[in-house]
């Protein structure tokens, strides 16, 4: 006698799905406001703060192939849940660590905590997408940027009127509990069907396009830990306020997840991913060079139009062998 697997879109999974990409979005921009705080209660210049830094991505690449490993073998729900507790752990060390080393542990939880909800969260959506009868991906992912943008401007809000960093990310802490907990009863308990090989070398078309994410990613990173400094340091932004770099690169991010596809449908992959690498990098110009501040602000939101529509692209090719074939043998 067989079993009908049971369907793993519901209104539930897609809700549980969405406030995942929430909490993982708002949490991370939550450390985007802070980081000038930091630097100033440590003390450090920009090279032991770039040592510091480190640790956030050396966590993050530590826990993802680990996190992708254990939500194979005992589902994403309870690897999206054990991150979320760690990142609501990390959080407070962030705003209150007054020694390089302290900082560094937070760093390197909070990457991992981050790295394994991204995995394990990406592995639920895929199982909630393959059975919904629309598209749901790039709505799951435009919910991560609303996180961003609702996370570091909320951060930069709560700062601005006067809060330390360590009771506005207490406050930002209540978000992520709530989104957490509203979450995981309805997260799916199974764990997906397939199976394969634990680590397979990559070759080919797939260390091209792991290039491409990696140098997005790392645009990203960089403006997730260094854009708040630099209005600091070089447009003399209120540290309280310098939040606000990374909100206009949040919902450039959210505007272009929503209408991404109807470009990319119009124009084709191609121009498009060639032409927001170019606005990313005029962003990026812009950012560093622009005389006036408003230009700089500018360059935020040219970088997050351009990244979010590279990372649409890559998506789809990744998910697509013949697609990629196609593409890249023009």
């Amino acid at each position: 006698m067989t079993h009908a697997v049971p369907c793993a879109d519901s209104p539930a999974t897609r809700l549980a799905t969405r406030l995942a990409f929430f909490v993982s979005g708002f949490g991370m921009a939550c450390w985007a406001p802070l980081v000038p705080y930091a630097k100033a209660r440590l003390d450090i210049g920009e090279a032991v703060l770039g040592l510091l830094l480190l640790c956030l991505g050396a966590g993050s690449m530590l826990s993802m192939p680990v996190a992708g490993v254990l939500a194979g073998r005992i589902g994403a729900r309870p690897v999206i849940l054990v991150g979320g507790v760690a990142l609501c752990c990390a959080m407070p060390l962030l705003a209150g660590a007054d020694f390089s080393l302290l900082l560094a542990l937070a760093l390197a939880l909070f990457g991992a905590s981050l790295g394994a909800m991204d995995v394990a969260m990406n592995i639920h959506a895929v199982e909630v997408a393959n059975d919904a009868p629309v598209p749901l991906m790039s709505g799951f992912h435009g919910l991560f940027s609303l996180g961003g943008f609702v996370g570091s401007l909320g951060m930069t809000g709560l700062l601005a009127a006067g809060l330390a960093p360590l009771p506005a990310i207490l406050v930002a802490l209540v978000v992520v509990i709530t989104g957490l907990a509203l979450a995981a009863p309805r997260l799916l308990r199974t764990r997906s069907a397939g199976s394969g090989p634990l680590f397979v070398v990559p070759r080919g078309l797939v260390l091209l396009l792991g290039a491409l994410t990696f140098a997005m990613f790392l645009a990203e990173g960089a403006l997730l830990d260094w854009g708040a400094i630099l209005l600091v340091e070089t447009r003399q932004f209120d540290p309280a306020k310098a939040g606000i770099g990374y909100a206009l690169f949040s919902l450039a991010m959210l505007s272009g997840r929503l209408t991404g596809d109807r470009v990319i449908a119009r124009l084709g992959e191609y121009p498009v991913l060639v032409g927001g690498g170019l606005l990313a990098t005029a962003g990026f110009a812009l950012m560093l060079l622009a005389p006036h501040t408003g230009l700089a602000l500018v360059g935020f939101v040219a970088q997050g139009l351009g990244l979010v529509t590279a990372f649409v692209i890559l998506g789809v090719l990744m998910l697509s062998a013949p697609l990629t074939a196609r593409w890249f043998v023009r």
